[in-house]
């Protein structure tokens, strides 16, 4: 009934294989670069710091927010 003709079968470990080896690449590059999170990424309060250095934030505005970040 079901005829391969010789092929069929190791076209699909063939399949198979790249799948396996697809995600097998995408894992290593995931947690080569660091994934989703680095872990190089500033917490809040280092940019608000840094935002209120460079004077896009007043006095007023910075004191407020580094309240409202460590409550």
């Amino acid at each position: 009934m079901y005829e391969w003709h010789g092929y069929g079968g190791g076209m699909m470990w063939i399949f198979w294989i790249l799948i396996i080896v697809a995600l097998i690449w995408f894992v290593a590059f995931a947690t080569r670069r660091g994934g989703l999170s680095s872990g190089n990424e500033k917490s809040a309060l280092e940019v608000l710091k840094e935002r209120y250095a460079r004077g896009e934030i007043d006095r007023d505005e910075f004191e407020q927010k580094q309240k409202d970040l460590k409550s």
